[in-house]
């Protein structure tokens, strides 16, 4: 069994309408009706950086910035790199030595999503994507915007289990002015989600039948909302990590009962051309 340790998304961008996982910050107000052209949402010219103080379990500070140019395919997107390759919030992980590109309004992200990184869950949850919609500019509150599921078996402690996994992207609200939980102003923004839902059963023959048992019932384990400032980026993120597992069986192959956490990132510096 591996450790996927918390992060990002990322990306990048990403945090979606997931019910009851958003909280209503300062006197921000929804105007669906006024939706703000993004052409420029996420500046990706090569050199362009910016850094986040990140709050959670610890206290740290990020840096993201566009490398450069990439080719993948047929497309040439711009790679994203965090300085000295480390970050510990999760919007700057997820775009870490990933690749962004923008197409009809959209940003499109490919590379590998390290979203689950600090939760200790069983592994193999491949959240490699391609041309993953992260930002969508014409999105509407709740629009899923990309989608991918997959199911994989492993072993632990002798114990078989089913692991099915949903990573999706969701479109969120349009604000004219947003007002940071650290007080900053920002014009124009508009939020995005990246939601992470688990599933583990175990099937077992007990007295000649199968028995399916629940360790973990489905449900979103990270939830990462993240908001956009045109001609800026991500300036600000909040990311919920929680789940509540079989406690019997979770004490039988070593996994934790319960996680539940808030991790936050806010912009502090920025250059963007």
């Amino acid at each position: 069994m591996k450790k996927i340790l918390f992060a990002i998304l990322s990306l990048s961008l990403v945090s979606c309408a997931i019910e009851g996982l958003e909280d209503t910050i300062g006197e921000n107000t929804d105007n669906t009706n006024n939706i703000t052209s993004f052409t420029n949402a996420l500046p990706l010219n090569t050199g362009n950086y910016w850094t986040y103080d990140v709050v959670g379990a610890t206290n740290t500070r990020d840096s993201l910035y566009v490398f450069g140019d990439e080719t993948v395919g047929t497309h040439t997107y711009k790679k994203f790199k965090n300085r000295n390759n480390i970050a510990t919030g999760f919007y700057c992980s997820s775009l870490n030595n990933n690749n962004v590109r923008k197409e009809a309004g959209k940003l499109l992200l490919t590379g590998n999503l390290s979203v689950l990184q600090g939760i200790t869950l069983p592994s193999g949850v491949d959240l490699s994507v391609t041309d993953f919609i992260i930002f969508k500019e014409s999105a509407t509150n709740g629009e899923i915007l990309s989608e991918k599921t997959g199911t994989f078996q492993q072993t632990i402690s002798s114990l078989p289990i089913t692991i099915e996994y949903r990573l999706r992207s969701i479109g969120g609200e349009n604000f004219p002015s947003y007002t940071s939980p650290n007080n900053d102003v920002y014009p124009n923004v508009k939020s995005t989600k990246i939601a992470v839902s688990l599933k583990i059963t175990s099937t077992q023959t007990i007295a000649g039948f199968p028995i399916t048992i629940n360790i973990l019932p489905q449900q979103d384990v990270v939830v990462s909302t993240q908001y956009l400032s045109k001609n800026i980026g991500i300036v600000y993120t909040k990311t919920n990590t929680d789940f509540n597992l079989n406690a019997t069986i979770a004490t039988q192959i070593g996994l934790p009962v319960t996680n539940s956490q808030v991790q936050e990132e806010f912009l502090d510096t920025y250059n963007v051309n």
